[in-house]
């Protein structure tokens, strides 16, 4: 934790000293930095980062010893047109964007840090490198069928020009494999996994594809006017798929009322609270699996209000669920 500290520490100096035009005094710094320390730990702390390549100047002004950061070594990230914490910053979110590190983007993420390593001298890297240790994301590994990064760029091809494709699909909820005419719309990345939303002529509606299970992709020669862009997210779902939204209301303890209260889970959540620090909450969204994991999470925690023939689903589902284990 002490380790985490000071590299956070570090990073404030950083940002402190990028944006000053003046210069800082150990002072100064101290308080831009963490105010419980000693200016003798800030020196420290401008040595470290002296040794890490930060080239720093420092100099005599009206009896005080005032700090700047030499500019001159980061022409390279000029050209960039990032300023230094920018470039930290988006280095420092790697660790977020790794969560897609066994998707089809994988290649592509690694190709454009590797830009952006060009950008600093290598000494710096050092320090720079130690940021991701102070915060990490952790979540399921995608796994993806071969031939997923050309499936993937094909799909992005196909919504940016427009272009019917034609797409063999396996499907879970069938057990069936078969081909598809689509209009794809949108490729987007949530819980875990790649997900296409698509018109289907056919069928006349917008449908969600796992991208995991797709098993080939073709571009067709056929063009289409985009008119149902409006229905191309789920808005209404806590998950990924599309439908109609219901009025499902849904009474926390007070114990998981804390934690519910923290998150915003849908945009049409209201929050009620009652006088024993319970409290219910109302979302207009989509009855799918998403949602109904979303409440068994919390176990007994959540109770469904309303509607009624959601709560008795939930119930037969907890009563399997019980056998299993009776």
């Amino acid at each position: 934790m002490e380790r985490h500290g000071e590299i956070v520490r570090q990073w404030r100096l950083i940002l402190a000293l990028e944006t000053s035009r003046h210069g800082l005094t150990l002072s100064d710094l101290r308080r831009q930095a963490d105010a419980g320390v000693s200016e003798r730990t800030i020196r420290r702390d401008l040595d470290a980062l002296g040794q890490a390549g930060f080239a720093l100047d420092h100099e005599r002004r009206e009896g005080r010893t005032v700090y700047r950061l030499n500019q001159d070594v980061f022409r390279g990230l000029a050209q960039t047109g990032l300023s230094l914490s920018e470039l930290c910053a988006l280095h420092l979110s790697r660790s977020l964007l790794d969560a897609l590190a066994g998707g089809p983007f994988q290649d592509h993420l690694r190709s454009a840090f590797d830009k952006l390593t060009d950008a600093l001298p290598q000494p710096l890297w050092a320090f720079v490198d130690r940021l991701p240790t102070a915060l990490v994301a952790t979540g399921p590994e995608l796994r993806t069928a071969t031939g997923a990064h050309r499936h993937v760029d094909d799909l992005l091809r196909a919504v940016l020009s427009h272009q019917r494709v034609r797409m063999r699909y396996h499907s879970f909820s069938s057990g069936q494999t078969r081909d598809y005419t689509l209009e794809p719309y949108r490729v987007a990345y949530a819980q875990g996994a790649l997900y296409l939303f698509a018109f289907v002529p056919d069928y006349g509606e917008m449908r969600t594809f796992a991208l995991q299970r797709v098993e080939s992709v073709a571009l067709l020669e056929e063009h289409f006017t985009p008119e149902h862009a409006g229905d191309a997210m789920p808005r209404h779902s806590l998950s990924v798929f599309s439908g109609a939204p219901t009025a499902v209301a849904v009474w926390f303890t007070p114990t998981e009322a804390r934690y519910v209260r923290e998150r915003v889970w849908h945009p049409s959540q209201r929050l009620d609270d009652h006088a024993d620090g319970s409290l219910t909450a109302h979302l207009d969204v989509v009855a799918d699996w998403g949602l109904e994991a979303w409440i068994l999470g919390f176990g007994p925690g959540a109770r469904v209000v309303a509607p009624a023939w959601l709560a008795q689903r939930l119930a037969e589902r907890l009563s399997a669920a019980r056998r299993h284990y009776d």
